[in-house]
């Protein structure tokens, strides 16, 4: 399936329409990495960070990185997901997701939850062009081991912190939450974005209590502007 082009475009929040003014640089050639609010706004790594109530909250793309930084996904590509396109959609959002982790330099682990057992793709490797193979191919199919995934990059995350203490960690989780019931979520500790891919005429609406639990902000992929 040929990856779809994707804007992650939701409502700016106040302020963030304004347009750039001429800054001073300073300090070297480029100046201060950290002082890129009035360059342009990258959207996925805000969305990571919850979603954007005021300009404080945005997070605007730079060409330098002060820490290195990790992108956590965990993508729900069961059987579900193949109803009114929710996983073709969540595939051009990951597609976005990759190339800005790509230009950005950053690290990534991705890890799916279908079939008989949860299975990682990359486990903290830099951002490659292979991933927009690996898209490209996903599909899917089979059952829910979604709970499987979650306890796994808890684990995981426990154990990566330990080894790169001042790495910047987000996790991303997208699903549409048709899991009959389930025991106590573990702890993702560190900033986290759920986003409900559930589509159709009859939602069950269990993503919303899952972001909960897992102290994650909450977003409907419906809310963000696919173009």
């Amino acid at each position: 399936m040929a990856k779809k082009a994707l804007g992650i475009r939701p409502r700016p929040a106040e302020g963030a329409d304004a347009r750039p003014q001429a800054g001073q640089l300073s300090t070297g050639k480029q100046g201060t990495c950290r002082s890129a609010d009035n360059g342009a706004v990258d959207w996925v790594k805000t969305l990571l960070g919850g979603r954007p109530r005021q300009r404080a909250d945005l997070a605007f793309k730079t060409r330098q990185s002060s820490a290195q930084e990790l992108w956590l996904v965990v993508v729900d590509a069961s059987a579900s997901t193949r109803r009114h396109q929710a996983l073709s959609d969540a595939k051009g959002v990951l597609a976005q997701l990759f190339e800005d982790a790509y230009r950005q330099r950053a690290r990534v682990a991705v890890m799916t939850a279908s079939g008989h057992a949860p299975q990682w793709q990359v486990s903290g490797s830099k951002a490659s062009k292979a991933l927009d193979e690996w898209l490209q191919g996903l599909g899917a199919g089979g059952g829910t081991p979604l709970l499987e995934a979650l306890r796994e990059v808890a684990r995981w995350l426990d154990g990566r912190r330990k080894q790169f203490p001042q790495e910047q960690q987000r996790f991303l989780l997208l699903t549409d939450g048709r899991l009959k019931e389930w025991p106590a979520l573990p702890a993702i500790d560190c900033p986290g974005l759920l986003i409900d891919i559930e589509r159709g005429p009859i939602r069950l609406g269990r993503s919303r209590q899952m972001a909960l639990e897992l102290n994650a902000e909450y977003l409907h992929i419906d809310g963000l502007n696919l173009v």
